[in-house]
């Protein structure tokens, strides 16, 4: 299984991005999700460190201008997406990678406290 360390750069990045209200709150991740020809648009107009800022996850080993050392994408390469912060979670949680994991579940908390929503009361 490959292992990941956080990308703290992409943290700070999307901790700017919600603060800026650079979000959107309610998405089909599997619709919104940058997909491989988005991702190389982008790529060719901005290049590895941009690129790399909306990755959560580096994985351990790949070298930095590779696809595959960028993991866990939380927006769709302008907006930080609430779903695609979730699905962060849940896939770091799923495959235990317990840093990243912890990582997206904090933004999240931010992106949920700058926006407004309330926990719900459970009852």
């Amino acid at each position: 299984m490959a292992k990941y360390e956080v990308n703290k750069a992409a943290v700070e990045a999307a901790r700017g991005l919600i603060e800026a209200r650079q979000y959107v709150l309610d998405s089909d991740w599997g619709e919104v999700q940058p997909d491989a020809e988005a991702q190389n648009a982008f790529l060719d107009k901005h290049g590895w460190e941009q690129y790399a800022l909306w990755h959560l996850g580096l994985t351990v080993g790949p070298n930095d201008e590779t696809k595959a050392r960028h993991a866990f994408v939380y927006g769709d390469f302008r907006r930080v997406h609430r779903s695609g912060l979730i699905a962060c979670v849940y896939r770091a949680a799923e495959w235990r990678h317990k840093d990243v994991e912890l990582a997206a579940h904090d933004l999240l908390q931010q992106l949920d406290a700058k926006s407004g929503l309330e926990p719900s009361s459970g009852s």
